[in-house]
C-alpha cells in the first residue's frame, strides 16, 4: 500500500470521527417524550397481543374465539353505532302539532 493511500485513509477516518463528534455535540440530550397511546389504540394493541398468543395455540380456547370475533367486528366496522334508519325517524306528516 502506497504512502498516499495510507494518508488518504487516515484523513477519511479522521473526517468520519470529526463528523461523529460534531453530531454528538449538536444533538439534544433529552429524549423526545413517548407518544401517548389513545384508548382505542391501547385496545387494539391488547387485541393484537391476544391474537398473537392465540396463533401459537393448537387447542380451542374461549378467549381466543372471543378475540377473533372482536377482530372480525373491528375489521368489518361492525362496532360502530348504526345510523338511524327511516323507520326510526318520526314522520312529519303523522306528527301532531
Amino acid at each position: 500500500m502506497s504512502r498516499t493511500a495510507k494518508i488518504a485513509g487516515v484523513a477519511a477516518l479522521a473526517g468520519l470521527m470529526m463528523t461523529v463528534a460534531i453530531v454528538a455535540v449538536v444533538k439534544p440530550d433529552e429524549p423526545a417524550p413517548p407518544p401517548r397511546a389513545l384508548p382505542a389504540a391501547e385496545g387494539h394493541a391488547r387485541l393484537a397481543r391476544e391474537l398473537d398468543r392465540c396463533a401459537t395455540l393448537t387447542m380451542p380456547d374461549a378467549g381466543c374465539e372471543a378475540a377473533w370475533a372482536a377482530n372480525r367486528r373491528r375489521f368489518f366496522r361492525q362496532d360502530e353505532p348504526a345510523s338511524q334508519t327511516e323507520s326510526e325517524t318520526p314522520d312529519a306528516e303523522g306528527a301532531e302539532p
